[in-house]
């Protein structure tokens, strides 16, 4: 089988990393624009050089254990489906398990893709969840993860599911053969995973994900298209994404007119808003002037 690319798990890992190269990048400027005459010591300016040199090696720190840990899933996963410990699917022939076989789909999604749109009949039991708490770190994981193009994707802030083994087991024996599902099928792995090692050992991987299924391939239930479920933020609201343009190819120029319609809504937004911060800023000046 050929070798799984999988990016990491956890958006805000892969966000953390940026975070100190742009952090690390801001405090060396001031080093090399002091002003001539500037009193500032030179014990100083080699406490914010030792500084530096300590967030880039945190940074390379961070940058070496992701990739230690991922090269390390994405070999035990491997593993796990090279030797027939968990068995591959397709959508399509998920679908077929389903209604000919009355195999039971466990959906592993989070709420924010699962209250869109699901299989019909499904099982949900997430493996990670939206956090929703509102402590000091959640927000804080919470704001670096919008200001790292959370706003643009809309990804969710997720936490592992604790009770996620314990709610499967209370559903499914471990006899039980379980087709297991998430969005990208990505997170359904690490589920495999967890599962086979909890003593499940028939179990069943959708390749690709719920996103890859045709419209044909599974009976579906909600709002969104199954394959619009694992989209948000600003990119979802200007249609901006592979998904809905792959959408807009089926369904014709009635589909692209919502959303052109909504690209120059925002122009105007803008516009309207940049006009009137000018004017703002003029009449301050007035008010200044008297």
């Amino acid at each position: 089988m050929e070798s799984l690319s999988l990016p990491v798990l956890n958006p805000l890992l892969a966000s953390r990393s940026n975070l100190f190269r742009n952090q690390s990048s801001r405090m060396t400027s001031p080093l090399n624009n002091f002003p001539r005459g500037c009193s500032t010591s030179l014990s100083t300016v080699r406490r914010l050089r030792v500084g530096v040199v300590k967030m880039q090696a945190v940074d390379e720190d961070i940058d070496l254990k992701q990739m230690r840990d991922m090269a390390a899933a994405k070999k035990r996963w491997d593993g796990l489906l090279r030797e027939g410990k968990v068995k591959l699917l397709t959508p399509r022939e998920a679908g077929y398990a389903i209604s000919l076989s009355n195999k039971p789909l466990l959906d592993v999604r989070p709420s924010s893709e699962r209250n869109k749109a699901w299989v019909k009949g499904s099982t949900w039991v997430p493996i990670f969840d939206n956090d929703d708490n509102l402590d000091a770190g959640t927000l804080s994981k919470k704001v670096t993860s919008f200001a790292m193009g959370g706003w643009w994707s809309g990804a969710p802030t997720l936490s592992f599911n604790r009770f996620f083994l314990s709610k499967v087991e209370e559903k499914f024996p471990k006899e039980a053969e379980l087709i297991v599902a998430c969005q990208k099928g990505l997170r359904s792995l690490a589920a495999c995973e967890l599962l086979r090692n909890a003593g499940y050992e028939n179990l069943f991987w959708v390749q690709g994900g719920l996103e890859s299924a045709q419209d044909e391939d599974l009976v579906t239930e909600g709002v969104q298209p199954l394959k619009l479920a694992g989209i948000g933020g600003f990119s979802e609201f200007l249609g901006w994404t592979d998904q809905q343009r792959a959408q807009a190819a089926k369904e014709g120029w009635g589909y692209r007119l919502v959303y052109t319609a909504r690209l120059f809504g925002v122009i105007l937004a803008a516009d309207a808003l940049f006009v009137g911060a000018q004017q703002l800023g003029h009449y301050i000046q007035e008010l200044r002037g008297h």
